[in-house]
């Protein structure tokens, strides 16, 4: 082609607004087919043509929203941390790459039913464009998303089944030199219980009749996205999409409602492999056969000062799994689900579901393994899904420690079928929920029994939340959106309900010539008159969360049989009466030490604060911060905020718990309230990056635009991507 005629072909496709590239055209064409719709919170609602549309669109509201998490997801899940992060991130990479290969992930891309294929290639074409569109954007390492790429991260859970494996195993399994202590800030506080919240509530129970579903992930604050996707061909998903991901992770179409909580199920195995090495190779004892060691070399590249390098490492794999750390010198392989085809497909269908059995065909897939799940749909099904990966093996065996992987009875069977799992289906009473706790007190009087089913069922047990839960369900009618929400936000905590009572009466039987006397008299005053609720302007709850911290560590360090026999919320009711006096005496001193008198009022001390992009977040007491009325999930508080100090911080600064909360009504038409920790931007100084925090520290939930109709004088701006 002449020259001038090339101009002249550049000149009408700058006109039409089509490119000259091929592939930037065909970017052009899909993002045609897509509208956003940014309603007033930021939040976006994404119609296209088709499902691919719509998954083009929405993941590239996601990239403008925060990119840099996108990114960083995609970081993690393809093992390539240490690329953008140096070399502290290269055992995080080394575990990831045990269990993901590109190379497979390829060749499963290959096998996908098309439908799934359209969906990967407008997920990757989606990012892509919005690079395309803003080259001011520069990724740390990732300038290319390719389509196979979302198989690595086809289950939205913060911590997956490969988070199971243990870094500094691995690390000693592959580097005998490498330092095993890292220095790690000691805040003095108990690691934030991990998990959600889910109630499901029948129409029986409810003031019209309509079922509700509360969906309230305990997550790390900033790790999802809220927003719409909606398509000509019937997708109409609202709710909270994991940074990177192209469906709704927790959430609702207009007919039907999804919430997951992290499952104590025993579905990861750990199997010591007797490993035998010849001249002739690497082999390990499976019965009476020697079978061959997967032996691969994996590279896991790492940036430095002078640009990036790379460390080697042979690793090996059974067909239980890689392995991953030795024990006693014996070598231990991991079994886990890997089945990331299936679990994408699920992941999406789901979405997809509107009624109790198109939600259970997509069960029939097996892979959303390291979650319960609560469902309330439109017809007035309401249910409690145990976790939907459980391996079926021989009973005769403890599988909750180290398993003989040469004993071929030990080997994974199968998987359970949906029947043969404690879900609970639409029972009596009118309600089921889930905190992270045992099946076995899901539904009240109408629970499963743990007799009827194998131990490794679900390896976990009750928990101060559950009996929360409970306590605001049992017996209760008449249900509204906004009394879920009170249940959801209710003040009780009962882990205090009998360990405050016991510390008084310990303090009561106290000598009148005790110097603890006099030292605690007060703030006894204040816990005996104490309901046991927090609330921003509460003394005792500051008194009583200090406590109980320190009652945690004092039974850490108590090496009496009976003590260490405890767990921390035994200790705060039944241990020493000297500790726990001793307890609430250090208690008093660092509320004093720490905010200049021992009568703190909770919110004085509990913040949030949302002050920085980067996500670990920095936090500074000089800097704006707001007070939170809620507290841990370790003491029953339903609403959970898992708080504590940081390095030059004396205030408490919330990371973790409530994050995307919603509670929702399903009938003729959907009706829901929700809100999203600190806002939907990640863009600091944006309008939308912490607008909701008032809101988000006082549970004061906002309206969800769902139809169309509710956008009406609610809309900031409506555009196709690249416009």
């Amino acid at each position: 082609m002449k020259k001038g005629s090339l101009l002249l072909v550049l000149a009408l496709a700058a006109c039409s607004g089509t490119s000259s590239n091929p592939e930037v055209a065909a970017w052009e064409a899909q993002a045609a087919n897509v509208t956003i719709t940014r309603d007033d919170w930021g939040i976006a609602h994404v119609k296209g043509k088709t499902d691919a549309d719509a998954v083009f669109g929405m993941i590239y509201a996601q990239a403008e929203d925060d990119f840099n998490r996108v990114e960083t997801n995609y970081l993690n899940s393809l093992g390539r941390l240490a690329e953008a992060e140096g070399e502290e991130a290269i055992w995080r990479d080394l575990r990831q790459k045990l269990f993901i290969d590109p190379e497979a992930l390829k060749k499963l891309y290959g096998e996908a039913p098309t439908w799934l294929v359209s969906l990967m290639d407008a997920w990757a074409a989606g990012l892509n464009y919005y690079l395309h569109i803003h080259p001011e954007v520069k990724p740390r390492v990732i300038t290319r998303f390719e389509p196979w790429m979302a198989l690595s991260f086809s289950e939205g859970s913060i911590g997956g089944d490969i988070e199971r494996v243990n870094l500094r195993g691995l690390q000693a399994l592959h580097d005998s030199t490498a330092p095993r202590e890292v220095a790690v800030f000691d805040a003095g506080v108990e690691p934030e219980p991990r998990g959600s919240n889910g109630i499901a509530i029948g129409g029986p129970l409810t003031a019209n009749g309509k079922a509700m579903l509360l969906i309230n992930p305990h997550t790390s604050f900033f790790f999802r996205s809220e927003l719409q996707m909606t398509s000509d061909e019937g997708l109409n998903a609202y709710g909270a999409v994991t940074w990177g991901q192209f469906f709704i992770y927790q959430g609702f179409n207009e007919k039907a409602g999804w919430m997951h909580t992290s499952s104590s199920v025993d579905n990861v195995d750990e199997y010591i492999e007797a490993i035998v090495q010849t001249d002739s190779g690497v082999f390990y004892q499976h019965g009476d056969s020697l079978k061959p060691v997967t032996v691969r070399t994996v590279t896991v590249p790492y940036k430095t000062a002078s640009g990036q390098a790379q460390r080697e490492f042979t690793t090996w794999r059974t067909h239980h799994g890689p392995v991953v750390r030795r024990a006693d010198g014996k070598y231990i392989a991991m079994r886990i689900m890997e089945e990331p085809l299936k679990a994408l497909r699920q992941s999406y269908m789901r979405t997809r579901a509107h009624n109790l059995a198109q939600f259970r065909e997509t069960m029939e897939l097996h892979t959303n393994s390291s979650n319960n799940t609560l469902y309330a749909d439109a017809d007035g099904a309401y249910a409690y899904f145990h976790a939907n990966f459980v391996p079926r093996r021989d009973t005769r065996f403890n599988y909750s420690g180290l398993v003989d992987g040469s004993n071929p009875a030990t080997d994974w069977n199968g998987v359970h079928a949906f029947d043969e799992s404690p879900n609970v289906i639409s029972p009596p009473n009118g309600w089921v929920y889930n905190t992270n706790n045992y099946p076995y007190s899901a539904a009240g009087p109408n629970s499963p029994k743990a007799s009827a089913y194998p131990r490794y069922v679900d390896a976990g047990t009750e928990n101060p939340r559950g009996v929360h839960a409970i306590r605001v369900l049992d017996g209760k009618k008449n249900f509204t959106l906004d009394s879920l929400l009170a249940a959801a936000f209710d003040s009780y905590m009962p882990a205090f309900e009998t360990s405050v009572p016991a510390l008084v009466k310990a303090y009561d039987a106290l000598p009148g010539s005790s110097p603890l006397k006099a030292k605690l008299a007060d703030p006894i005053t204040q816990l005996r008159g104490w309901d046991f609720r927090w609330s921003a302007t509460s003394v005792p709850t500051a008194v009583a969360v200090f406590w109980g911290e320190e009652m945690f560590r004092r039974q850490r360090a108590d090496e009496h049989p009976e003590a260490e026999s405890m767990s921390g919320y035994e200790y705060m009711e039944r241990g020493p009466a000297a500790q726990r006096l001793e307890g609430l005496a250090a208690a008093i001193d660092k509320l004093t030490a720490d905010f200049g008198k021992w009568d703190t009022p909770w919110g004085d001390i509990n913040r949030f604060q949302r002050i920085s992009e980067a996500i670990v977040h920095p936090f500074d007491d000089a800097k704006p911060s707001i007070p939170v009325m809620f507290a841990s999930a370790r003491w029953g508080s339903l609403a959970s905020f898992g708080a504590r100090p940081y390095p030059n911080t004396k205030k408490w600064y919330g990371t973790s718990g409530n994050s995307f909360v919603a509670v929702v009504e399903f009938g003729d038409k959907v009706r829901a309230r929700a809100v999203t920790a600190g806002g939907e931007s990640g863009h600091l100084g944006t309008p939308h990056f912490n607008d909701q925090a008032e809101r988000y520290a006082t549970g004061n939930l906002r309206e969800v635009y769902f139809y169309p109709d509710q956008l009406t004088g609610h809309t900031e701006k409506t555009y196709r991507p690249g416009k």
